[in-house]
């Protein structure tokens, strides 16, 4: 067996075993209130971290260069390529 498939069969088992606790303790002990708002403060508190971390990107990320401009870039590098090749000639 290889090691890919050992970990995927800890992942499987471990995620099975944690359905099972996770079901036990919601209907079969009092802390099914605290569960349940800890399930959901994890949810929403990942969702809107998710959506701060992408709006913290766009905020703090410079815009693209305007294509024109980098067709214009690479033209004069061109150009300057094709001197420096005449001038070896």
């Amino acid at each position: 067996m290889g090691k890919d498939q050992m970990i995927g069969g800890l992942l499987c088992a471990g995620s099975i075993a944690g359905i099972l606790i996770y079901a036990w303790i919601l209907f079969f002990t009092e802390w099914t209130l605290i569960l349940l708002q800890l399930t959901a403060l994890i949810a929403v508190g990942g969702v809107l971290g998710i959506l701060a971390w992408i709006g913290y990107t766009l905020a703090t990320t410079p815009p693209p260069k305007p294509i024109e401009e980098i067709e214009k870039e690479i033209e004069e590098e061109l150009k300057k390529l094709e001197q420096e090749m005449s001038e070896k000639d």
